[in-house]
């Protein structure tokens, strides 16, 4: 893997230089599936989504912007997908036939507790994972890129196509939620 930015590795892949699209995919894959497991709590649309991420990319590359943020750009294009396959997902929806954790693979992006951890810190784990979930999407957008993809109220706005005003709204009643849903975990 090169040391170049991802601003330049950019710009090499948009000039025709098709491997810097390699050097990206590595830096990136395991934050952007994270983020995505989180969002769409499924490992497989995880995956899935950071590849057409990457395509999309590829596909796009001369398209983006001298002077912006890369992974602004990506976490965009992804959280795009996301919610597109999030609309086509209510609107065409499945019944596993598989038991719930069969499907789950040794690398689950969430990072589980170990074995050793209590019983009481993995309800806790559970328990955020799902206040997480049942948060209405633009609030559940704002918590995981703050949160999890280390994301500015700014760089958050960009991608959430609002304003860092509205990020911070959206922050603050997340975090208001998320307080009374989960204060029997967290009473001090």
């Amino acid at each position: 893997m090169t040391s170049d930015s991802d601003e330049n590795l950019m710009g090499a892949l948009a000039r025709g230089d098709d491997l810097a699209l390699n050097d990206l995919m590595n830096r990136w894959q395991a934050p952007l599936r994270g983020f995505l497991y989180r969002y769409t709590q499924n490992e497989q649309d995880a995956c899935d989504i950071a590849q057409e991420t990457f395509v999309r990319i590829y596909q796009q590359r001369v398209r983006f912007r001298p002077g912006a943020r890369f992974s602004t750009w990506m976490f965009q294009i992804a959280l795009n997908l996301a919610r597109s396959r999030a609309r086509w997902s209510k609107r065409h929806p499945t019944a596993s036939l598989d038991d719930e954790s069969a499907g789950r693979s040794q690398t689950d992006f969430a990072t589980e507790p170990s074995p050793s951890d209590s019983s009481l810190d993995r309800e806790k784990v559970t328990a955020v994972r799902a206040a997480i979930a049942a948060l209405p999407s633009d609030l559940r957008e704002a918590v995981l890129l703050a949160e999890y993809a280390e994301k500015s109220h700014a760089e958050i706005a960009l991608i959430a196509g609002t304003t860092a005003k509205g990020v911070e709204t959206r922050l603050y009643r997340a975090r208001k939620h998320l307080r009374r849903s989960l204060e029997k975990y967290f009473r001090s």
